[in-house]
C-alpha cells in the first residue's frame, strides 16, 4: 500500500455549511490511505452532542483510532503525526468555541496550529464550517465567534496545499496546489 503522503497533500481543509457532508466527505479522503486517526475537538456538553458524537462514532466504526482533544490541538497533532498514517481533525469551529469558552487567546492558537500543521511528517485534513455566509450575528459574542471562524478558514486556506468547499454532499476544490 502506498504511504499516505502519497494519496494526499499535506494539509486539506474541507470547508462548508452545517450537516453539508463535510466530515463524510473528509472521511472517504481519509479512507483511501488506509486506517486513519481522526483528532476529534467535540466535547458532549448536553445530550444532543452527545448523540450527534455516536452518531460519528458509529458511522466510523472500527476503522478509526480516534483521539479526543477539545483544546490542545496543535499538541495532539505534534504527538500522533506520522508519515505512514492520515489523521482527519473534526472540526475547527469546535475547537475554536471550546478555546472562546476557555478564555485562551485564539489568534495566538490558529498561529500555532498553522505552524504545525506545516511542520507534521503525515497528511492532515481538517473540517471547519463556513459560519460567514449567512445574516450577521445579534449579539457580540456570535459575531465575534463568526469573525474568528472566518480568520481561522482564512489562515488554514493559505497553509493548505488543498481547499475543497462542500455543499449538499457535493465537493467543490477551490485550491490545489501541487507539493
Amino acid at each position: 500500500m502506498a504511504p499516505p503522503s502519497n494519496l494526499l497533500p499535506p494539509i486539506t481543509l474541507i470547508i462548508g455549511g452545517a450537516r453539508s457532508g463535510k466530515s463524510r466527505y473528509a472521511e472517504s479522503l481519509v479512507e483511501q490511505t488506509g486506517r486513519g486517526l481522526y483528532l476529534a475537538t467535540a466535547e458532549a456538553g448536553d445530550d444532543e452532542m452527545s448523540d450527534r458524537i455516536a452518531t460519528h462514532r458509529a458511522r466510523r466504526g472500527d476503522r478509526w483510532e480516534t483521539i479526543e482533544e477539545p483544546l490542545d490541538l496543535a499538541g495532539a497533532l505534534k504527538t500522533h503525526a506520522h508519515a505512514d498514517r492520515a489523521i482527519l481533525v473534526d472540526c475547527l469551529t469546535l475547537w475554536l468555541s471550546n478555546l472562546m469558552a476557555d478564555g485562551r487567546d485564539v489568534d495566538a492558537e490558529i498561529m500555532t496550529l498553522c505552524e504545525t500543521l506545516a511542520s507534521l511528517d503525515g497528511p492532515v485534513v481538517v473540517v471547519s464550517n463556513e459560519v460567514g455566509m449567512g445574516i450577521v450575528p445579534m449579539n457580540e459574542l456570535a459575531r465575534r465567534y463568526r469573525d474568528l471562524a472566518g480568520a481561522a478558514n482564512q489562515r488554514l486556506a493559505e497553509t493548505a496545499q488543498r481547499v475543497v468547499f462542500v455543499a449538499a454532499g457535493l465537493p467543490l476544490i477551490m485550491k490545489e496546489q501541487s507539493v
